[in-house]
């Protein structure tokens, strides 16, 4: 028996110790050791009643030892005592937890063993601070996930492999595949023949643990389409930073590319329109000057030619001379027409009736190996420009264009009527939405690369052998279509052709034919006054021959302040100026002279008028003008014509 009793002891103490234990552990763990009290007491009760086991055991071993030696059960004293007043405590201890649980008023709450009150309290507190933040979390996740679902922008989700994972709203707008469609593919389902390379060197470097980058590419849409993209690609890695995915956000910028690109043609077409216009004053003011020299050495030449009329060897000498001043005076009246410099004579022209003057003049002369062929117009075309420049435009263009087809093809004339909406690009100059008459020059030669075809325009710019071409022709068209309001647009590919597209405001009236030229002598000027204002003295002195072998009295100014000054003191029948002078312009001094004697007739001579004669440019009514270089009889026969419509004399 004393054997049993202390098998039974020990094994009680032990149960109790683990008891303790599987208490204090949990609420140490919890904090809660100080603050939980009956968690506390219950763990110090099998505290207690494990001690005293041990007590029991000892005792047990003890009277079992005594047993053995004198076959007399007794335990020791000291050890009674000391079981029974840890009995004591043990009841006591027993108490406190009784007394414990009755003042918290959870004596037979279930669960409540471990949690005392308060500490319930926080607990809940605690648990209704998770629930919140749980309920916070799965909010913020799904705001999240609309976000992403309804973003503009296109997030796909692809495996280091490239296979599509996730795809959302924004990736099926831009792309067109929906979620069904897209999911388990292969990335390269987007990536057509010109981005898989593309595509292949992104998910090379995401696998080799580079980070997050940028860039743009082409990608085309379920219906076959184009996209520009912009893709920002980002590795999806885990706790071992081991990459288990890649994410991409890409953006359309096809809009924005394509808003750039006009941006940067327009930018282009306004700086082309700029040097073009640097070039033409550069090119007008050598022109103003060279016509002054032209006209001087075309009539001192006429003035040796008349007078050795009796040495022919010298008469064939002067006429080479003639000649080449002709066709230097046809050169920088090419450059006025660029430079909008010449004075032209606006009327109506039928464009049908100018294709078919021109096709009637290059039929007999463009060749047997050209084929022309003229398309004109449903109805009469009408537009208001100087009839002799609309031709000028249709042989220049049908020259250039037969001489890029040495060995032959076709040259189309047609006209038409052109719809534009003021946005449309490599129109030189840009003109504004409307209808416009349109002219074609098409030619199957050999066309122009792109480098080229940006500087046709350029006076003196030509790709002709030298001496086959001077470079003005294309300058000269520019001039012509830029002074009539219109614009010039070319399309070229090399080995293809080139086609000239000429728009021209459209006029409503009929066309109306030029004057006649006149070849009748001109009338004596029966000793009436020139008042001559001109700043080239060389050439005052030739108009002063012109106009005294005509029968006329002359007067020299070298300037404006000085033709008013001999004008005040002398007087005159006519005043004859320059319209470009330094100081005072032509028109200027025109003015003060009317302001004292209001119809004094007054003739303009210019080489370059550049708008000085009205804001379009052109002869207004009422303004008398002729255009250097002129010929003796061309002058005298404007300066009577002027005096005549200014004094109504017929």
């Amino acid at each position: 028996m004393p054997q049993l009793f202390l098998l039974a002891n020990l094994f009680i103490m032990v149960a109790y110790a683990a008891i303790m234990v599987s208490i204090v552990v949990p609420v140490h763990r919890a904090g809660q050791l100080g603050s939980n009290k009956l968690a506390t007491a219950t763990a110090l009760i099998f505290f207690s009643c494990a001690v005293g086991h041990g007590f029991h055991s000892v005792m047990a071993f003890q009277a079992l030892v005594v047993l053995r030696e004198t076959h007399v059960h007794q335990a020791g004293p000291a050890w009674s005592a000391a079981s029974a007043l840890w009995d004591a405590c043990t009841a006591a201890v027993g108490i406190y937890y009784w007394t414990l649980r009755r003042g918290y008023g959870v004596l037979l709450q279930k669960g409540a063993i471990y949690v005392d009150p308060w500490g319930q309290m926080r607990l809940d507190e605690a648990d209704a601070r998770e629930r919140a933040a749980r309920d916070l979390a799965e909010a913020h996740q799904a705001t999240l996930a609309t976000v992403v679902e309804d973003s503009a922008d296109a997030i796909i989700g692809l495996t280091p492999d490239g296979t599509i994972n996730a795809w959302n709203g924004g990736a099926e707008r831009i792309f067109g595949w929906t979620a069904a469609e897209a999911l388990a593919q292969p990335a390269s389902l987007l990536a057509g023949p010109d981005g898989a390379g593309q595509q292949a060197d992104m998910l090379a470097r995401m696998r080799a643990g580079e980070g997050s980058f940028s860039y743009e590419g082409r990608r085309l849409r379920k219906d076959g389409r184009p996209v520009e993209a912009a893709f920002t690609v980002t590795p999806v890695t885990d706790q071992a930073d081991a990459v288990i995915g890649v994410s991409v956000i890409a953006r359309d910028v096809s809009a924005e590319k394509e808003a750039a690109e006009r941006q940067r043609a327009v930018q282009e077409r306004s700086d082309q329109a700029k040097r073009m216009e640097s070039l033409g004053n550069l090119a007008g003011g050598v022109a103003h000057d060279f016509n002054n020299i032209l006209a001087i050495i075309a009539n001192y030449t006429d003035f040796v030619i008349d007078e050795t009329r009796d040495l022919p060897h010298v008469q064939a000498d002067l006429a080479h001379v003639r000649t080449a001043v002709d066709r230097a005076t046809s050169l920088t009246r090419q450059l006025l027409t660029f430079t909008r410099g010449d004075t032209i004579q606006l009327r109506d022209v039928d464009l049908n009736g100018a294709i078919a003057e021109v096709h009637a003049v290059l039929e007999r002369t463009i060749g047997e190996h050209i084929t022309l062929i003229a398309v004109p117009a449903p109805a009469p075309l009408c537009v208001h420009a100087d009839p002799g420049q609309v031709h000028q435009i249709l042989l220049n263009l049908a020259i250039n264009a037969r001489d890029a087809m040495p060995d032959g093809g076709t040259v189309v004339l047609e006209a038409n009527v052109a719809a534009l909406d003021g946005e449309e690009l490599n129109m030189q100059p840009p003109l504004p939405g409307g209808t416009y008459a349109r002219l074609l020059v098409s030619d199957t030669g050999e066309g122009m690369a792109p480098e080229t075809a940006a500087r046709i325009f350029e006076p003196f710019f030509t790709t002709k052998p030298r001496g086959r071409g001077t470079g003005l022709g294309l300058a000269t068209v520019y001039g012509i279509v830029a002074e009539a309001g219109g614009s010039i647009n070319v399309y070229s590919e090399l080995g293809v052709g080139t086609t000239f597209r000429i728009y021209l405001p459209i006029s409503a009236a009929a066309g109306a034919t030029p004057p006649a030229a006149r070849t009748d002598a001109p009338p004596r000027g029966d000793g009436r006054t020139v008042l001559v204002v001109e700043d080239e003295v060389a050439l005052a002195r030739i108009i002063t021959r012109i106009l005294s072998n005509g029968g006329y009295q002359v007067r020299i100014a070298a300037n404006g302040a000085e033709g008013l000054r001999v004008f005040q003191e002398h007087g005159c029948d006519l005043l004859l100026t320059d319209v470009i002078m330094p100081e005072m312009t032509g028109p200027k001094l025109a003015e003060l002279v009317r302001a004292e004697h209001p119809d004094m007739p007054v003739l303009f001579m210019s080489g370059y008028s550049n708008g000085l004669l009205g804001t379009t440019h052109v002869l207004d009514d009422g303004i008398a003008f002729i255009e250097k270089p002129f010929t003796s009889g061309d002058l005298l026969h404007k300066v009577f014509d002027t005096m005549c419509v200014r004094h109504d004399v017929t």
